[in-house]
């Protein structure tokens, strides 16, 4: 009876300690949650929780974000972005992918490279489409919209969640 008392008392004890080190608190180093510069609570790296051209962003693995920007015009833009989610970065494909469901359909969409200035001969950090359909799966949450880039023999996939009232797009809700 003792034997099992102590096992229990230690395993409480070890819940207590991991709780205990366990806080919601942010660092002395951290910025303000409000901040831009925010992190969005990604235990590796921290990076803004918005692009630097106000888009939303979409985590890939752990090299890259993309940044996806839409409007009135039917225009989507997305910027490859290093791991900081700061700065653009040109890459070896001539397109990305954005897979998505349209009316309950599986649907892909293919993004042309439009290389940006300075972007070197070859590659891009931009890349652009102008289809309704698209943006109309990134405006529906039952789309389930997700980015596929290609490079340097590498694939990279991450969900897109849009922030309604945010200001990755211009058009009214």
């Amino acid at each position: 009876m003792k034997r099992h008392l102590h096992r229990g008392l230690v395993a409480v004890g070890m819940v207590l300690l991991a709780v205990a080190g366990c806080t919601n608190q942010p660092s002395a180093s951290a910025p303000p949650p409000d901040s831009p510069l925010a992190s969005d609570g990604h235990a590796a790296h921290d990076h803004p929780t918005v692009g630097p051209h106000h888009g939303d962003l979409v985590e890939l693995g752990n090299e890259y974000h993309a940044e996806i920007l839409h409007d009135d015009t039917d225009t989507v833009t997305l910027y490859v972005l290093d791991l900081g989610a700061t700065q653009q970065v040109p890459i070896d494909s001539a397109e990305v992918t954005i897979n998505a469901k349209l009316d309950g359909k599986p649907v892909q969409f293919k993004l042309a490279a439009d290389p940006d200035t300075g972007d070197p001969e070859g590659k891009s950090s931009r890349f652009v489409t102008t289809d309704p359909a698209l943006v109309r799966c990134l405006d529906d949450e039952a789309a389930d919209p997700r980015v596929v880039i290609s490079t340097n023999g590498k694939s990279y996939r991450g969900a897109i969640t849009h922030h309604h009232g945010h200001a990755g797009h211009d058009h009214k809700h």
